[in-house]
């Protein structure tokens, strides 16, 4: 889905009529959000749980987090595995991604791009998910998004926000693009993590502070990408904030011919494909996406379109850069410590 805009808080002193419409709508919501919360009784896991979650509705950065703190945690000796709701997808699971068999259409994008690092399972049962892990061999499980089901305790919850979005205009779903009242997230919180350049997300990380809360930094940086100086591309993306993708590129010195921004998972057709191929030939210019979005691609039958295109992209994979990386990895595992030696009382 597209985010409407009246989820932003308006700077142009504007008014939108629809926030106030949605509004009770939305206390339905978060009431139904709380009763649940308040009522289901967290079952913990063999293994320590990690959860990577936002607060709002859209792209936050989440997965390339989650990509950087498995990387650090594997290098390190740890046996990670990824445990997510496979968005997107068919499969209930819980589901061990197979790269060689699984298709974005039955495990969603994001496991199939988690599943290039670390094993990674798919289950709306979140629960019964991380108990096959463990099973597996899983020594700690980080959760790309989950931090809103309450069926499975975790030991750590890095709640990550846009710095440039922030809470928009500050109202649960569908008046706006908060998925529960902030103090009620703050309460479950280990840390919070602004991802980006800006200043909208200020205001929470400073209620974050006055909670006894450490707040940490980051931004997406490309990684082993392809020499894009001066290069002229057109760039398509479907992710949760495709202009966080088109200023990357911007930032590789690429010129930007042309975008195109579909909604976040999108399913690529044949007649996308046809049209973004066609496109780029009349601008000549390099087709040029995101890992998220090219493993939409992957299993295109050879010979169609979406293979052709498939075949005619460059990818820019990013990752996150983590100021003080060292002081959150120590939190990450002092939780870890306690979830595997829990200290008598």
């Amino acid at each position: 889905m597209r985010e409407p805009r009246f989820w932003q808080l308006r700077r142009d002193n504007g008014f939108s009529i629809f926030p106030s419409l949605l509004a009770p709508v939305s206390y339905f919501w978060g009431a139904a959000g709380r009763l649940r919360r308040y009522y289901t009784t967290p079952e913990t896991a063999a293994v320590p749980i990690i959860c990577i979650g936002n607060l709002t509705v859209g792209g936050t950065g989440k997965t390339p987090l989650a990509l950087t703190l498995a990387e650090r945690l594997i290098k390190s000796g740890e046996f990670v595995h990824f445990l997510t709701r496979g968005y997107g997808g068919t499969e209930h699971g819980p589901l061990q991604v197979d790269l060689a068999r699984d298709t974005a259409a039955n495990v969603g994008d994001e496991p199939l791009l988690l599943a290039q690092i670390a094993p990674t399972w798919v289950a709306v049962d979140r629960t019964e998910g991380a108990a096959a892990a463990a099973r597996s061999g899983a020594r700690v499980i980080i959760m790309d998004d989950g931090f809103q089901n309450p069926s499975l305790k975790k030991d750590f919850s890095l709640l990550v926000v846009d710095a440039h979005a922030g809470l928009g205009n500050g109202r649960l779903v569908p008046a706006g693009p908060l998925r529960e009242r902030v103090d009620d997230a703050i309460k479950r919180t280990s840390a919070v993590m602004i991802v980006g350049r800006g200043h909208a997300a200020d205001g929470l990380a400073a209620r974050a502070r006055n909670n006894g809360l450490p707040v940490f930094r980051a931004i997406l940086r490309a990684t082993k990408a392809p020499d894009l100086d001066g290069k002229q591309v057109f760039a398509y993306s479907g992710i949760g904030r495709p202009e966080k993708f088109f200023a990357t590129l911007k930032e590789l010195h690429a010129l930007v011919v042309g975008v195109q921004e579909f909604p976040d998972h999108h399913m690529f057709t044949e007649a996308d494909a046809q049209r973004l191929l066609l496109r780029a030939r009349d601008l000549g210019a390099t087709l040029v996406t995101t890992e998220k979005d090219r493993v939409r691609l992957r299993n295109a039958p050879e010979g169609s379109a979406r293979a052709r295109l498939r075949e005619a992209t460059l990818i820019v994979p990013v990752r996150a850069l983590i100021a003080e990386l060292g002081s959150l990895e120590a939190l990450i595992r002092d939780a870890m410590m306690q979830s595997r030696h829990p200290r008598r009382q």
